[in-house]
C-alpha cells in the first residue's frame, strides 16, 4: 500500500515530463523522490513530503496555494503514516516528513534530522451515542481505562461520576483505535501515559501500541466513518476531523481540574503554557500543559528535515517553502481547522530554517 501510495506521484500531471522529472533507476537509488538538478533548474522543481495523514489536508491547501504564488515549486504530499515518514526521511527519500512523534535521540543523530512545529493540533475523543445529547466528559483515567479494556459498558460507574446529568445508555463501549505507525497513537499515549502508570506499564508513550480492545482504522478519516456507524463506539482523531464530520467530542479533564473543549483557542493555551517565555523547545510535549484553559490532548505536527543537503537547488526550493509556510501560509491552517503557532515561535522557526544547509 505504501508503495502504491508513493508511485502515484509518477503520474501527477505537470508541466514537467516524466522522462525528464524522474531518471532510470540505474542513476539514482530512489527513482520515486529523486529528480535531475539541471532540469529542475531549467523547468519545476517538485518538493515531496511524506508522513502522517493527520495534517493532509492542510499540506494539500499549501500545496495548492503556494503552487498560485510559485508555480515553479511545487508540492506533493503523501499520507503513510509518522513512522513511515520518518523512515523515509531518514533514509534519504523526499525532501521532509511529517508527523506527530518527537524524534529520538538516534533519529536525531544518525538520521541527521531535527523537527519544526509546522501547525498545533489537538487530539479529541470521539463517540457515538444516538440517546445522548449532552456533552460528555472523560478524564484521562477514564480513557485509560476503556481503552485498556478494562471499562466495558457506557453506564459504569466511572462514567456516570463523571457525567451525573447525563442519562448513559447500558451499551457495549467499542473501541476503536489507530494501528502501528500513526502520530495520533503517539499524542493520545503520551497524554494517557502521564496520566495512568497503569496505562504507562502496559503501553507507554508510541506510535505503535499493543492496543489489548479494539477494532483499528486505518486513516484518520476512516476513525470518523467507522466511529459513526456504529452506536456504542468511540475513538480519537485529531480536532478538525471531526468537526468536519460533526461528531460528537468529549470535554477532556486538564491538570487545573477544569474540562476543557478542544479549540484553536484551548490549544494555543497549551503551547503557550510549555513554550513561553522562551519559545524555542521544538520537539516539546504539549499533553497534559498546565493552565485553566489548556485542551490536555494538545501537540504540535511536526516536519522532519534534513540538517545537510546535497543539492543547493532543492535545498533553496525547500528553504522557500518554509519560509512560506511559517508566514503566509499559517493563516491557511486556520482556515482548514488547525491552529496557527504563535508568532513568537513562528520567528523561531524561520530562525532555524536559516541555519540549515
Amino acid at each position: 500500500m505504501r508503495l502504491k501510495a508513493l508511485d502515484s506521484l509518477l503520474s501527477v500531471k505537470s508541466k514537467v515530463s516524466k522522462s525528464s522529472l524522474f531518471p532510470p533507476l540505474r542513476c539514482v537509488p530512489f527513482v520515486i523522490f529523486s529528480i535531475c538538478t539541471a532540469h529542475l533548474q531549467a523547468q519545476n522543481t517538485v518538493i515531496v513530503g511524506s508522513g502522517s495523514s493527520v495534517p493532509a489536508p492542510l499540506y494539500n491547501r499549501w500545496a495548492q496555494e503556494y503552487g498560485k504564488r510559485n508555480p515553479k515549486i511545487q508540492l506533493r504530499y503523501v499520507p503513510i503514516g509518522t513512522s513511515e515518514g520518518i523512515k523515509q526521511i531518514s533514509h534519504g527519500t523526499g525532501d521532509f516528513g511529517a508527523g506527530e512523534a518527537r524524534l529520538t535521540d538516534k533519529e536525531r543523530k544518525e538520521g541527521g534530522l531535527i523537527e519544526l512545529p509546522a501547525v498545533l493540533i489537538g487530539i479529541v475523543p470521539i463517540y457515538n451515542l444516538p440517546e445522548v445529547h449532552q456533552e460528555l466528559r472523560l478524564s484521562g483515567e477514564v480513557l485509560a481505562e476503556i481503552f485498556l479494556g478494562e471499562i466495558k459498558t457506557w453506564n459504569t460507574a466511572p462514567i456516570a461520576k463523571l457525567n451525573p446529568d447525563v442519562a448513559l445508555p447500558n451499551l457495549r463501549i467499542q473501541v476503536i483505535n489507530r494501528p502501528g505507525g500513526k502520530g495520533s497513537n503517539y499524542v493520545f499515549t503520551d497524554f494517557l501515559s502521564k496520566i495512568s502508570p497503569k496505562f504507562r506499564a502496559q503501553i507507554g508513550v508510541t506510535a505503535s501500541p499493543s492496543w489489548p480492545v479494539g477494532t483499528p482504522a486505518e486513516r484518520s478519516s476512516d476513525m470518523v466513518d467507522k466511529v459513526k456507524s456504529e452506536a456504542g463506539t468511540i475513538g480519537f482523531v485529531e480536532l478538525q476531523y471531526a468537526l468536519k464530520a460533526n461528531i460528537s467530542t468529549a470535554a477532556v479533564l486538564n491538570p487545573a481540574g477544569k474540562y476543557v473543549r478542544a479549540s484553536a483557542e484551548s490549544i494555543s493555551a497549551a503551547c503557550e503554557a510549555v513554550e513561553a517565555p522562551r519559545w524555542n523547545s521544538f520537539g516539546a510535549s504539549l499533553t497534559n500543559a498546565s493552565g485553566a484553559d489548556s485542551f490536555p490532548i494538545s501537540s504540535f505536527t511536526w516536519i522532519y528535515l534534513r540538517t545537510e543537503s546535497s543539492d543547493s537547488a532543492r535545498s533553496a526550493a525547500l528553504h522557500n517553502l518554509l519560509d512560506w509556510i511559517y508566514s503566509d501560509g499559517q493563516r491557511y491552517a486556520s482556515e482548514e481547522g488547525y491552529s496557527e503557532l504563535p508568532q513568537p515561535l513562528l520567528a523561531a522557526a524561520r530562525k532555524r530554517i536559516q541555519e540549515l544547509h
